[in-house]
């Protein structure tokens, strides 16, 4: 059977509201009691549960954090931010993938609470009216990480997504390219309608025409970027470059592109999306934009431990920085 808290002030000889107190960081206990108490947790092997801890002191020292795909390389590094700065705050993570189903989502924010965590950091395709009821309805904070609610009713952490596509339109079109292909998201978010529309409003801007046969609606897959070059490339306009809305979908373009004899950059130039750890495995190296999901999930987290402390937060919207890093794929 489990070592319990009463097994514990047996042991030690003491009420189990000593105990309670010592295991809750509580400071007003005896220095003797207190490595009494310690002792016989140490001896018993007690695990003291998070639930039952967070009972006495409304705490839990968890947080819930909730996104799309926990397999894939770019959500990872939002989730490796995240734990990197819970762990130094002494808050633990627990990890949920929702597969930007809208039911899921809830479900899995409503056995965050079930939990009792002190709060969540959300990423989903779209936020909609239940999303934000849900969120305003519960005791706990919530924080938005790479992730927009248009009615700014929720912390969030992103970029500026327009400007970014706007950059990397405006560079394409610099480098001479009047025929760009875009490979979008199929999610239907804030964020993918940010970046269509800046990468047709660039076109506008150029007084360039805006072709509808030069965008092209992927899945956020390898695969998807495959058969995104061979539409591309069987046009009777082919574009000279193309842009993607994720890296992985990027290096589906280029092989798919590499495998009807295209070459990269000399014949397409090619812009990814995100900076993931994939842009320098392909060759040749990925350009892309840099969307700082590490830092997107530190500060997201960040922000949640100044809402949980109650300290003053001077923004609760905040756009972190972005930039192109230029490789290969694209010619200087």
């Amino acid at each position: 059977m489990s070592v319990t808290i009463y097994d514990v002030a047996k042991k030690a000889n003491v009420s189990m509201a000593t105990v309670s107190r010592v295991i809750n960081g509580n400071t007003n206990v005896k220095p003797t009691t207190r490595k009494k108490v310690m002792a016989a947790i140490e001896e018993l092997e007690f695990r003291p549960n998070a639930v039952a801890r967070g009972l006495a002191s409304r705490k839990t020292t968890s947080v819930g954090v909730i996104i799309p795909d926990i397999s894939n390389m770019f959500f990872a590094e939002l989730a490796r931010g995240i734990e990197d700065i819970a762990t130094m705050y002494n808050y633990h993570i627990i990890l949920s993938s929702s597969d930007q189903n809208l039911n899921r989502e809830l479900d899995l924010f409503d056995n965050m609470l079930e939990k009792q965590v002190d709060g969540v950091i959300f990423m989903g395709g779209s936020i909609s009216e239940e999303h934000v009821k849900a969120f305003n309805q519960s005791n706990v904070p919530v924080v938005l990480a790479a992730t927009v609610d248009e009615s700014n009713q929720v912390p969030s952490v992103n970029i500026d997504y327009y400007s970014a596509i706007t950059d990397a339109v405006h560079e394409l079109i610099e480098k001479g390219h009047q025929k760009v292909g875009y490979v979008s998201n199929s999610i239907d978010s804030s964020i993918e309608t940010s970046k269509v529309n800046g990468y047709q409003d660039t076109f506008k801007e150029h007084k360039l025409s805006v072709d509808s046969n030069l965008i092209y609606k992927g899945d956020d897959t390898y695969q998807s970027g495959i058969k995104a070059a061979h539409y591309f490339m069987d046009l009777d306009e082919k574009p000279t470059a193309i842009l993607t809305s994720s890296d992985e979908m990027a290096l589906g373009v280029i092989h798919g592109a590499q495998d009807l004899g295209v070459k990269i950059p000399d014949e397409l130039a090619v812009i990814g999306f995100d900076n993931t750890r994939l842009s320098v495995m392909v060759r040749p190296e990925l350009t892309t934009v840099v969307q700082p999901m590490y830092d997107i999930g530190a500060v997201s987290m960040r922000l949640l431990t100044k809402l949980l402390k109650n300290e003053d937060v001077e923004e609760d919207q905040v756009i972190l920085p972005h930039r192109i890093i230029k490789r290969s794929s694209t010619k200087e």
